[in-house]
């Protein structure tokens, strides 16, 4: 599990391998990821957007954003979490995500970013 906290927002992230298959002529390899993000501030924020990059061993890079996740912008109060789960397609076994969620503090009304840590990922049949 990787971890980290930006103004008292943390991010959990685990993630996993899902299968390959054929798409246009070609393999993909589908990962999984849940994502915990978890309010230890206190203030309640929301999250308004998210922005991810996603690098594959070849380095071909995409960038996915969009508002909110998986069609909610939630809502956390002190002390509570939201957690949702999603995935990618790379076209090698080995890739890396990154990237941050835009949210907005109701206390300060201020908006800031939470950092969403580089995590790997990797088909467990392409390891030593």
């Amino acid at each position: 599990m990787i971890q980290q906290v930006t103004r008292g927002i943390k991010i959990s992230i685990e993630t996993n391998f899902e299968g390959t298959f054929y798409k246009n002529y070609r393999v993909h390899f589908a990962f999984g990821y849940k994502v915990t993000i978890e309010n230890q501030s206190k203030d309640s924020v929301q999250l308004t957007s998210r922005f991810w990059k996603i690098k594959d061993a070849l380095n071909r890079t995409e960038i996915v954003e969009g508002e909110g996740v998986i069609g909610k912008k939630p809502v956390l109060k002190p002390g509570e979490s939201h957690t949702y789960k999603s995935g990618c397609l790379l076209t090698s076994p080995f890739g890396a995500m990154s990237g941050f969620y835009s949210m907005i503090n109701f206390t300060s009304t201020r908006k800031f970013r939470v950092a969403i840590p580089s995590f790997k990922l990797s088909a467990p049949f392409a390891l030593n």
